[in-house]
C-alpha cells in the first residue's frame, strides 16, 4: 500500500454530488486525514489540474480532468452502443427508466439511461448517478454474477459500513440473488421508494466486469404480477441479446 497515492484518492471520493464544494476542514472531516495534510495533498491535486481551487471561496472542487478518468475507466463504445438501441426500445415500450451500470467500489455507477417517452417519472438517472449495492435491487443483481471469491470480499465490506443495518440489508441481497438465479432477474416492487418499483438482472461478457440492466418505473403501473410475468422476462431476454451480441469471436 502507498500510503501517499491512499490519501490522495481518499480527497478524491470525499466529492460528491451532494458536496460539490467543500474545504480544508470539510474534506479532512470526510477522510479522517489531518488538516496540514488534506492541505498538502490539495496543492498537489490543483497543480495536477484534478481540483480547482476558488480564492474567493476559499474552497475547492472536482475538475474536468477527474471527468477524463471517470469516463475512461467506465466507457465502453461496443456495449453501450448495442446497448444504447435495446434500451431505448424497452424504455419507450413500457414508459420506464431503463439504467445500464457497472460496479465502482460499494457502488453501482449508472454509465447509460434511456427515459422512456411517455414514462411520468420526476427521476433524474443520467450517467454517474450512483446507487448502493447494499440497498438497490442493481446492486443485488451485480453481486449475482460475481465471483464468489469476489462477493465475499464485497459482503465484508458492506457489512463493516452498514453498521447496524446490515442483518436487514443481508437478509435482502440474499432474497434477491435467490430471484436472480431462480428467474435470471430480481424484483423490488415499492421496497426502497414506495412510489417506484424497479427489476434488475445481471450481464455477463467474457473479457469484461458484471454489467446489470435495469429498469424502474412507478409502483402504480407496475403490479408485481406484471414485473414477474412480463416485465422481468423481457428485460431478461435483453439482457441475453446484449450477450449474445457483444460475445468474443473466436478465431
Amino acid at each position: 500500500m502507498v500510503s501517499p497515492l491512499a490519501r490522495g484518492l481518499a480527497v478524491l471520493e470525499a466529492f460528491s454530488s451532494a458536496q460539490v464544494w467543500m474545504s480544508n476542514k470539510q474534506i479532512a472531516l470526510e477522510t479522517g486525514l489531518p488538516v496540514p495534510t488534506v492541505f498538502r495533498l490539495l496543492r498537489s491535486l490543483v497543480d495536477l489540474g484534478y481540483v480547482h481551487h476558488d480564492e474567493t471561496r476559499r474552497k475547492y472542487r472536482l475538475a474536468a480532468a477527474v471527468l477524463g478518468l471517470g469516463y475512461a475507466a467506465i466507457a465502453d463504445g461496443a456495449i453501450q452502443r448495442v446497448a444504447g438501441v435495446e434500451m431505448r426500445s424497452f424504455a419507450d415500450s413500457t414508459d420506464t427508466y431503463v439504467t445500464l451500470g457497472t460496479r465502482d467500489r460499494l457502488d453501482v455507477i449508472v454509465v447509460d439511461s434511456y427515459l422512456g417517452s411517455h414514462a411520468a417519472l420526476a427521476l433524474d438517472m443520467a450517467p454517474g448517478t450512483r446507487m448502493s449495492i447494499a440497498a438497490s435491487v442493481a446492486g443485488a443483481a451485480l453481486l449475482a454474477a460475481l465471483p464468489e471469491q469476489e462477493r465475499s470480499y464485497l459482503m465484508v465490506a458492506l457489512e463493516r459500513k452498514a453498521g447496524r443495518e446490515w442483518p436487514a440489508r443481508r437478509r435482502r441481497i440474499a432474497e434477491k440473488i435467490s430471484q436472480i438465479r431462480e428467474r435470471g432477474f430480481c424484483i423490488s416492487p415499492g421496497e426502497w421508494v414506495p412510489e417506484l418499483s424497479s427489476i434488475s438482472t445481471p450481464i455477463s461478457i467474457a473479457g469484461h466486469p458484471p454489467w446489470v440492466l435495469s429498469c424502474t418505473g412507478l409502483t402504480s403501473r407496475m403490479p408485481r404480477a406484471h414485473m414477474e410475468r412480463v416485465l422481468g422476462v423481457r428485460l431478461t431476454m435483453v439482457a441475453r441479446t446484449l450477450q449474445e451480441k457483444l460475445a468474443p469471436t473466436r478465431p
